[in-house]
């Protein structure tokens, strides 16, 4: 499985970005895919993940301003942004999980990972 995460860039606080996340491969196998990010000397965090199934999770800190979305049929996933702030600044990554038995919140626990893409959130 590959996957290629786009779409990063300098915003405004208050502004709005979508990423994308195109996957190729055994892509028949991937159960989860997700958004972490990780800003400069911190561990990579969940952002949001969704399943085959459309099931949703997000972190605390995104709830209400960001959405993830999944077009199997495409093999895209995609997050908008929106209500930017400062401290959404980090490489956002996109990951994906083969199992079908948990929908895992540690990216320790995701197989497949794009290369990243910069967000920077200005004041």
């Amino acid at each position: 499985v590959q996957l290629q995460a786009s779409g990063g860039g300098l915003v405004q606080a208050g502004g709005s970005l979508r990423l994308s996340c195109a996957a190729s491969g055994s892509i028949f196998s991937i159960n989860v895919m997700g958004w972490f990010r990780q800003a400069p000397g911190k561990e990579r965090e969940l952002v949001a993940t969704i399943t085959s199934g459309g099931t949703i999770n997000y972190a605390d800190s995104v709830k209400g301003r960001f959405t993830i979305s999944r077009d199997n049929a495409k093999n895209m996933m995609a997050l908008q942004m929106n209500s930017l702030k400062p401290e959404d600044t980090a490489v956002y990554y996109c990951g994906a999980d083969r199992s079908p038995f948990r929908i895992a919140v540690r990216a320790a626990a995701y197989e497949y990972w794009g290369q990243g893409t910069l967000v920077t959130v200005s004041n």
